[in-house]
């Protein structure tokens, strides 16, 4: 069946708004560093899977990571806070796509408004069952 790109980008566009994936997360003392502010790694861990996620939700097959790209750490996470991620697909190739993940923090206990803190954008191939790059949609 051939679809034609008309219909192709409406099937990518809703594909991509059905595939947004929110995580929540609460910053607990075991997940700070001395300075009392959330590992950057375990950040990076976060949207890594959050990414991961939204990816699968977009195209249902088998994706590994292959890359990050450049991930801007504008605000420490303290401990205490509630955490969010957002993973939206932003690109999608014959084989791969693009992620963005957005991490924003927010008091638990007061209504301070949310602030955006970290943003990066993870890369994503889909394979096979014998571990080949396939297309993301068929």
């Amino acid at each position: 069946m051939h679809i034609d790109q008309n219909n192709r980008e409406q099937l990518i566009e809703q594909r991509i708004n059905d595939s947004v994936t929110s995580v929540f997360k609460v910053v607990f003392p075991g997940d700070t560093n001395h300075h009392h502010t959330m590992f950057g790694g375990g950040v990076m861990s976060l949207m890594d899977e959050t990414s991961f996620i939204a990816g699968t939700r977009f195209c249902r097959k088998p994706l590994v990571t292959v890359s990050s790209g450049k991930i801007d750490f504008n605000l420490p996470i303290p401990g205490g806070t509630l955490v969010e991620l957002i993973g939206k697909v932003v690109r999608v190739g014959r084989t791969s796509l693009d992620v963005q993940v957005e991490v924003f923090i927010e008091s638990m206990y007061s209504d301070d408004s949310r602030q955006k803190a970290i943003s990066g954008v993870f890369t994503f191939v889909a394979l096979d069952e014998n571990k080949n790059p396939v297309q993301v949609i068929d």
